[in-house]
């Protein structure tokens, strides 16, 4: 699967943000078994997903203060430096008090750890243009980083769940300091290149806009939002992103669950078959695009608009279908196509921003594609009890057909095939 396009310090952020991630799983299954014994309330448990949101959402949006001022190598390294170092003391702390800990100082920590968290995806997607050497490695780079994630996933909620239930909460917080240790050593690999021109602009730009530090802070954090509204381009894409992720919350787990037991008649063991379908999907899709990369080449925006095509009619037949088998291989079907989507949106972005201004665009698309997943979360809950959980599907596909209907409208933002430099020769 090593490709020449491909550095070593790609390498080492790939292995890094693997192992990231897969502290993140353990951490969260670990905690929310802990805040279940210990409260025995659903929505205790639920605060947990909730303020990693919110913290992620409100450390997205300083991101670019952070971005002007650091390195993206440097930022990773802070983060997952910081997390570790917290995380130490979570577990040390619930290993010497699990029975009398207090829930307000563990969500607290977790506040804080997960708004460190919350500029490692943003630094992460515009550090992987800068650490591939020519843009055909650009799309390979991308399918390889979502296939661990989907592994990761795939894999992480269940092996997690059987740790946990081995071993116990305190125990599995500790092994997830490990991997979060192993993963802030990794980070020290990630060497940002040596390029001139981003950092001429990176003075030229100080320069400008030091002569008022109000203004300046101003401008730093609003500056990606800016480029998105001014870039037709960027506009289309968030746009579309935007809408489809109003219909996302439907594979959330009280829909699925719904869905399962409504639709399919069947009980929660089911629930578990469709989410791994789904999963093994996007795996497939991940490695699909890694076979197909040089197929791709650089037809982006139609690759993109297929996934998106092919992930809508399944959702709707899969909303109207009855029986669980057939079921299984809709989202297994589903998971290529949202990939195909998913993986050539990302990389239609990083290849349409110029260097200096990725991370600031990315942290940009980023908070606002939490506040629209958490306002996707109430209003689907909501209008699911007046349309019904089978109406509620349809409904998404619908919203994913009109987000490919917008791309389509506006096709000329997408005819102009030149590709911002990112330090790809």
């Amino acid at each position: 699967m090593k490709s020449s396009y491909l550095t070593r310090s790609f390498y080492y952020l790939w292995t890094t943000q693997t192992a990231a991630n897969a502290a993140d799983v353990l951490y969260i299954m670990a905690l929310t078994v802990m805040v279940l014994d210990r409260t025995n309330s659903l929505v205790s448990a639920a605060l947990l997903p909730l303020m990693r949101s919110g913290a992620q959402m409100l450390s997205s949006l300083a991101a670019p203060l952070l971005i002007q001022r650091f390195p993206l190598s440097r930022l990773l390294l802070l983060s997952q430096t910081g997390q570790f170092l917290l995380f130490i003391c979570l577990a040390l702390y619930l290993q010497l008090h699990a029975a009398s800990s207090s829930l307000l100082l563990v969500f607290s920590l977790v506040f804080v750890m997960s708004f460190l968290d919350g500029w490692t995806t943003p630094a992460r997607n515009a550090l992987i243009p800068r650490l591939v050497a020519h843009e055909q490695g650009l799309l390979k780079a991308n399918g390889l980083m979502s296939v661990s994630d989907q592994v990761v996933q795939f894999a992480g909620w269940g092996l997690s769940g059987v740790i946990v239930a081995l071993i116990g909460s305190s125990p599995t917080l500790l092994i997830t300091a490990v991997i979060y240790g192993l993963a802030a050593a990794f980070t020290i690999g990630v060497k940002e290149p040596n390029d001139t021109d981003l950092a001429q602009s990176k003075l030229q730009y100080s320069a400008e806009i030091t002569t008022d530090t109000g203004m300046s802070r101003w401008h730093t954090l609003t500056e990606g939002w800016k480029m998105i509204w001014q870039t037709p381009r960027l506009r289309v894409l968030t746009f579309m992103d935007m809408i489809d992720m109003l219909g996302g919350a439907i594979w959330v787990g009280a829909f699925t669950l719904a869905f399962v037991q409504v639709a399919l008649g069947q009980g929660e063991e089911w629930w578990g078959f469709i989410n791994a379908a789904y999963f093994a999907g996007t795996i497939g899709g991940g490695l699909l695009v890694l076979a197909l990369s040089k197929v791709i080449g650089r037809r982006y925006f139609g690759v993109m608009l297929l996934g998106m095509a092919g992930y809508g009619v399944l959702t709707a037949i899969y909303a109207v279908n009855s029986q669980p088998f057939t079921a299984l291989i809709l989202v297994m079907l589903m998971g290529p196509f949202a990939e195909l989507a998913m993986i050539n949106r990302r990389t239609l972005i990083q290849s349409s921003v110029a260097a200096l201004m990725l991370p600031k665009v990315l942290s940009a698309q980023a908070s606002m594609m939490h506040l629209v997943f958490c306002i996707s979360l109430l209003g689907m809950a909501g209008l699911a009890e007046y349309i019904g959980i089978i109406n509620l599907y349809l409904f998404a596909a619908v919203l994913t057909l009109l987000a490919i209907a917008a791309g389509l409208l506006n096709y000329r933002a997408f005819q102009d095939r030149t590709v911002h430099p990112q330090k790809m020769n």
